[in-house]
């Protein structure tokens, strides 16, 4: 059995994270995440989460800027999550059937959604790198 690699991005401004809420047909439907997928085998994490950003909310990747990364490691399946801060404040629309939303939620916000279970996992971390990152311009 061969492993499963994702990829998902973090866009924020410091004080806002932007998620997905995922539709209901999908693995854990009804619930809020970071847009993400699967990698595919070619892909580093960061054109992965670049991809998959674009793919679920129409994410321009010169919109955003990398700045740091965190595993969610399980032993067989992993996803990367990079966290990127955004240039301007962005205005994304759900760009396929996968979500329903793409919003902006302020960080004190997210622990009040009903989070898919993976992204509920690693959302302190998330969101101790997302803070790490708040005084910069």
């Amino acid at each position: 059995m061969g492993s499963f690699r994702g990829g998902r991005a973090a866009g924020t401004d410091g004080a806002h994270v932007l998620l997905q809420h995922r539709a209901a047909w999908t693995h854990e439907g009804d619930t809020w995440a970071v847009p993400g997928g699967a990698r595919d085998s070619h892909e580093t994490p960061l054109t992965a989460a670049l991809r998959e950003a674009a793919e679920d909310a129409a994410l321009d990747p010169a919109e955003v800027a990398p700045f740091g990364q965190w595993r969610d490691d399980h032993g067989g399946w992993s996803y990367t999550t990079i966290v990127a801060r955004a240039s301007r404040a962005l205005q994304l629309t759900p760009a396929n059937a996968e979500s329903t939303a793409i919003r902006w939620w302020s960080l004190d916000e997210v622990d009040d959604l009903r989070l898919h279970h993976g992204f509920a996992a690693s959302w302190p971390a998330l969101r101790r790198l997302i803070g790490a990152d708040a005084a910069l311009p």
